[in-house]
């Protein structure tokens, strides 16, 4: 009896060993079919919601690196124009070169011509390289000699001699803002993102067609594109006069004192009675000013 009572237990024992083994196997498979989509499905539902806010924060912080580039910019001006009682350079290639037409040449002692500063963290890819404006750099280019970048100063901020009446035959110099210690300097543009080394822009300057459309050289009436860039969700960034450093609104540009004779209440403003609709279609839910 005691015999056929061991044999039932080391059977019982047997059962139970193979039973957790067998648990133990099942346990170790993987996903079953239904449950693997199902957590590709979540995946996919995360990234859904996460990717939207990754790249509003991605797009934040390359703005932030922008306006810090312009607060060295800012400094660079201030050092420049401080050194030489307020006056900029004469902004004329016939007679300075053109060492001495754009600001490369005057401000390189004042910024170590370090390159990363010349450059927009949203564009620092070269037209030629296949880059498409609105986030393009502009160079090298006859202006520039060697270098590239894609900040552009306010070319009304010179000072020629005063025999010089006109730049290019064409952009009176009277207009010009010759010295960086003049009343309203806050609503003076400077140095901005642009699609060129710099512009002069007039109150009549038609806005861009499209999203990167720029103006062409030596056409006068289309200058106001290179500044309406699109390049930081419907603002720009630019330093001004008075050295500060500000966020731009795009419609917002031709209400700025770009040059002495520029109207602030001209045609592209709400003083001067633009209507939504007389904007390009991709311009047209941007704020108005």
């Amino acid at each position: 009896m005691d015999e056929k009572i061991q044999r039932l237990l080391i059977a019982y024992r047997l059962h139970i060993y193979q039973y957790k083994k067998r648990k133990l196997i099942c346990r170790k498979k993987g996903f079953t079919l239904i449950e693997l989509l199902v957590v590709i499905a979540i995946i996919a539902l995360l990234l859904a919601i996460l990717m939207p806010a990754l790249q509003r924060v991605k797009k934040q912080a390359k703005a932030v690196a922008c306006q810090s580039n312009l607060h060295q910019w800012a400094v660079a001006f201030e050092m420049y124009t401080g050194e030489h009682d307020g006056y900029f350079w004469s902004g004329d290639f016939n007679r300075g070169g053109w060492e001495n037409y754009a600001w490369l040449g005057p401000l390189r002692p004042y910024y170590s011509n370090e390159e990363k500063m010349r450059f927009c963290p949203t564009a620092v890819k070269l037209r030629e390289e296949g880059a498409y404006d609105p986030f393009a750099a502009w160079g090298p280019v006859e202006q520039t000699g060697d270098l590239a970048g894609s900040y552009g100063m306010n070319n009304w901020l010179c000072n020629p001699s005063p025999e010089v009446e006109f730049i290019h035959g064409r952009e009176a110099t009277k207009d010009n803002w010759r010295n960086a210690y003049v009343d309203g300097a806050a609503n003076i543009p400077m140095f901005l993102d642009c699609a060129f080394v710099e512009s002069k822009p007039y109150d009549f300057d038609t806005p861009p067609e499209y999203d990167g459309d720029i103006s062409t050289y030596l056409v006068s009436a289309l200058q106001m594109k290179r500044f309406c860039m699109n390049r930081h969700g419907e603002y720009s960034n630019g330093v001004f006069l008075d050295f500060s450093v500000r966020k731009i609104g795009l419609k917002q540009l031709w209400t700025f004192k770009w040059h002495r004779s520029f109207d602030i209440n001209g045609t592209w403003t709400i003083a001067g009675g633009v209507q939504p609709s007389d904007w390009p279609e991709w311009m047209r839910n941007f704020r108005d000013y």
